[in-house]
Formats: C-alpha cells, sequence, structure tokens
C-alpha cells in the first residue's frame, strides 16, 4: 500500500480546523485572548527569529505537554486563552491543530502561512540571537 504523501495530509487537515490570519492572531494575542505557540525547531528559532510572546512548545512534543495526565503537561497551555499554533509555513501547524483536535482539545487554532507569512506581512519579529 503506497504511503500518503503529506500535502494530502496537510490538506486533509486544514479541511476541518480553524486558520487565522496573522493580523488576526497578532490582535488576539495583543488583547490577552490568545496565546501563540511557536512549534518550530529550536535551529529555527536561532536562525529566523520569534514573534515577541510566542510561547515555545517544540512539535515532538506537544501532544505530551496539553496533556493534563501527562508528566511532561505544560500549565502556560491551559490558561483558557484561544491558542494559536504556527510554525514555519503552516504544515506542522495544520497537523498539530487535527491531531490535537482528535486528542479533544478546543479553542485552537492555526496561523495560515507560519511564521513566513507573519513575517512577509511585515508583523514583529525579535531577531535571532547572535552568536559569539
Amino acid at each position: 500500500m503506497p504511503i500518503t504523501p503529506v500535502k494530502t495530509l496537510v490538506a486533509n487537515a486544514k479541511a476541518g480546523i480553524e486558520t487565522v490570519q496573522p493580523s488576526a492572531a497578532q490582535a488576539a494575542a495583543g488583547s490577552g485572548d490568545a496565546l501563540l505557540v511557536d512549534l518550530r525547531d529550536p535551529r529555527e528559532l536561532a536562525r529566523e527569529g520569534r514573534i515577541p510572546g510566542a510561547f515555545h512548545a517544540p512539535r515532538g512534543m506537544i501532544e505530551f505537554w496539553i496533556d493534563p495526565a501527562s508528566p511532561y503537561f505544560k500549565p502556560a497551555l491551559a490558561t483558557g486563552q484561544k491558542l494559536i499554533f504556527f510554525c514555519a509555513s503552516g504544515w506542522r501547524s495544520a497537523l498539530t491543530v487535527k491531531t490535537l483536535t482528535d486528542m479533544g482539545a478546543t479553542n485552537i487554532c492555526e496561523m495560515d502561512g507560519g511564521f513566513g507569512n507573519w513575517r512577509s506581512q511585515g508583523l514583529p519579529v525579535e531577531a535571532p540571537e547572535q552568536k559569539t
């Protein structure tokens, strides 16, 4: 049986989840109604920078960090704020939101186009730390 292409998985995920534009994500986070959750790998943050105030939750740990029964649970993800997930371009965030929805999580969505779209719209980015 052939493997399902990742593009198909992402398209199927996006069909069943909420996606918000970067400007709406910025407004929701700025008002305190939402928490931006950065799924990118630490190397991406070091290379590309960060969205100010975003909570970093590496993609490989998010299921464990959001589950209150997990020994790895992170209370920052259970404040009642809407969680707006993003990655570099929107593929990992779409799969994440689909998976977390399947786990029973609510009040979650993904940001359209991820960090790349945020940056291309001229929204604030903290520069990466310079290596010394």
